[in-house]
């Protein structure tokens, strides 16, 4: 694997991210992708994955990517980042993180992602509702 098509695998893979395109998600990940999260433990296909992009996409207006620190490495890459956002409570929230990814053939097989557990709770923040 070199350095520059895992580069271009993660501008691509963040890039439609932030701008709520799931096909091309989709296109970046491997049938089979494996995708673990610190937060709950737990792991999720690519289909469960996708759904849970599309909550963000559709629940967090001004989702971004910030303070990006990534790095190659030999078997896929690793970013640091801040992900912005506003959150259904109307509070701009800000949550670090960290994403490992293995990539294999240019597609996504695995990513380990790394979230801050206080930032996660802010992110899922609803606004107060009034009877």
């Amino acid at each position: 694997m070199t350095g520059t098509i895992a580069t271009e695998v993660a501008d691509r893979l963040f890039g439609a991210i932030e701008a709520g395109d799931l096909d091309a998600i989709r296109a970046l990940y491997s049938p089979d992708v494996v995708v673990w999260h610190n937060v709950d433990q737990q792991v999720e296909d690519r289909d469960a994955n996708l759904a849970t992009l599309g909550w963000v996409i559709h629940n967090l207006p001004g989702f971004r990517y910030t303070e990006i620190r990534r790095q190659a490495s030999d078997t896929g890459f690793v970013q640091q980042h801040v992900v912005t956002a506003t959150n259904r409570a109307g509070r701009n929230v800000a949550v670090p993180a960290c994403i490992v990814a293995t990539v294999q053939d240019g597609l996504i097989i695995r990513i380990d992602e790394y979230l801050d557990s206080v930032g996660v709770a802010t992110l899922s923040e609803r606004g107060s509702t009034k009877s």
